[in-house]
């Protein structure tokens, strides 16, 4: 078995996981702690339904608790304002690396944490990629390096460097960590009335593929210490550099925003 702890797993990302990972390794077997009564957003009936109550921004003995024994540890809760965030995250990330120094933790980022590297082909007024006047971008800009360091533009994109910071920590004393850069991910896994979404779009089944090749690629021993990923879709008028992962971990995204805007 291949016994997981999501952290936060009641949410979107979360749902995801919990629904797909079962169904590309039965393997799988997933417990969610998350706040007492927070909604379960997993719409799949066969969606993994084992629920831990629990505040890991305040009860640190429940946490550890919660993570003894685990092969899997994805860090997926939040909280506002950045400074109780960045607070649970040193919580979380410290709890891990004393109970359970064995296993693979993914702390969850996003593209925001590099929001100031790619908001110009997408946030500008008359940006033709955020207009989908593709035909006017001639040549079509190199995709964004994996290897892009963090430039956040606002909190949430701060705390989601946080996050690196500390997978960075976890990989320089010998622990694998892999912070996943997610794209837009959203329960339907459909089309959603935002600016330039097809660019950073994510199917929740191309998240649990992304969750599980670097699961099994760091107990193959092949694991990048301290990698991060951008964690997108096989997005036809994609902007960000997903071919990195899929050679160094056999990411293999199914599914393309492009079949939600025809």
């Amino acid at each position: 078995m291949i016994d997981t702890l999501l952290i936060g797993g009641k949410g979107t990302i979360g749902a995801g996981l919990r629904t797909y990972l079962p169904q590309l390794d039965a393997d799988y077997r997933i417990a969610s702690a998350d706040l007492p009564g927070a909604p379960d957003k997993a719409i799949d009936p066969h969606a993994q339904r084992e629920f831990l109550d629990l505040d890991a921004s305040k009860d640190d003995q429940r946490l550890r608790s919660a993570l003894q024994g685990r092969d899997l540890v994805v860090y997926l809760a939040r909280k506002d304002p950045l400074t109780e965030m960045n607070a649970m995250t040193d919580r979380v990330f410290r709890a891990v690396m004393d109970v359970c120094p064995g296993a693979v933790m993914i702390g969850s980022s996003s593209v925001h944490a590099t929001g100031g590297a790619y908001y110009g082909y997408t946030r500008e007024e008359d940006s033709p990629i955020a207009a989908r006047r593709f035909e006017e971008v001639d040549p079509w800009p190199e995709p964004l390096s994996v290897m892009t360091e963090p430039c956040p533009t606002g909190d949430y994109g701060v705390e989601k460097a946080y996050v690196e910071a500390w997978c960075h920590r976890l990989g320089a004393i010998g622990q694998s960590a892999v912070a996943a850069r997610w794209g837009g991910i959203n329960d339907t896994n459909g089309k959603k009335d935002e600016i330039s979404y097809f660019t950073v779009w994510c199917h929740q089944e191309d998240s649990a593929r992304f969750v599980d090749a670097c699961y099994k690629t760091a107990k193959a021993g092949n694991l990048r210490p301290s990698a991060h990923y951008y964690v997108i879709s096989n997005n036809t008028y994609n902007i960000f550099d997903i071919e990195t992962t899929r050679r160094e971990i056999g990411y293999e995204p199914r599914h393309n925003a492009e079949t939600m805007y025809g």
